[in-house]
């Protein structure tokens, strides 16, 4: 029979054990971003993968899983959703929700693309409450201030999510209208519609009437 003063030595070796790994570890850690640094343009680790996740799943409380989109998926629900999306979503996620974006590449962790797996088995509340809430130690701003109005721009948001796989270069095109400009790009586009328009044309300058010279009277 094993005494009880043994039990208690081998947790207290166990416990050393896993203590000294950890400050290795930690060491380890600590040297490694000592060299390199803590740059967001690296590839998150695995482990760093993983906490982002729960991180995520922390964000999103457990009765809101069960949550049911309240709007239907009609072409009009989705094209508000889809206009919606192309104006506050698309500079980090693309208009195709690929997240393959200047902001979306260099965010930490990148932005995810939406149209995989992963974004996928989320259910309509979780994606609602990700959009509604945000999601800490992240790029995920919270949208909204609660209202009935916003709730329903984020369910629509839910429901084009669920379309991305299916959008198409016409969808895409019509959301490329709708993309944030830069006070210098607003204004090319304005000028480049006003040309094609007609209203900016160039108009060459009139010529002035040839004003006949005056004759002395005895040649009149």
């Amino acid at each position: 029979m094993v005494q009880p003063s043994a039990v208690r030595s081998r947790r207290r070796i166990r416990w050393a054990g896993l203590a000294i790994a950890g400050f290795v570890l930690a060491g380890g850690l600590y040297v490694f971003l000592a060299r390199h640094g803590f740059s967001a343009r690296a590839k998150p680790l695995a482990a760093e993968e993983f906490v982002a996740r729960r991180l995520r799943g922390l964000a999103i409380p457990a009765r809101a899983g069960n949550l049911r989109n309240p709007v239907v998926p009609t072409p009009e629900n989705l094209r508000d959703g889809r206009i919606h999306f192309a104006d506050h979503c698309a500079s980090c996620h693309g208009n195709d929700g690929s997240g393959d974006t200047q902001i979306g590449r260099n965010l930490y962790p990148k932005a995810p693309d939406m149209r995989k797996a992963e974004t996928r088995r989320l259910t309509d509340g979780e994606l609602f409450t990700i959009i509604k809430n945000g999601v800490r130690f992240t790029g995920m701003p919270a949208w909204g201030e609660g209202t009935v109005e916003d709730d329903e721009s984020s369910w629509k948001l839910v429901a084009f999510i669920r379309h991305l796989p299916e959008l198409t270069p016409d969808e895409i095109e019509e959301m490329r209208r709708y993309n944030p400009r830069s006070p210098a790009e607003a204004e090319e586009n304005t000028e480049e519609e006003r040309f094609l328009s007609g209203a900016d044309a160039r108009v060459p300058p009139s010529v002035k009437p040839h004003s006949p010279s005056v004759q002395p009277e005895g040649h009149r």
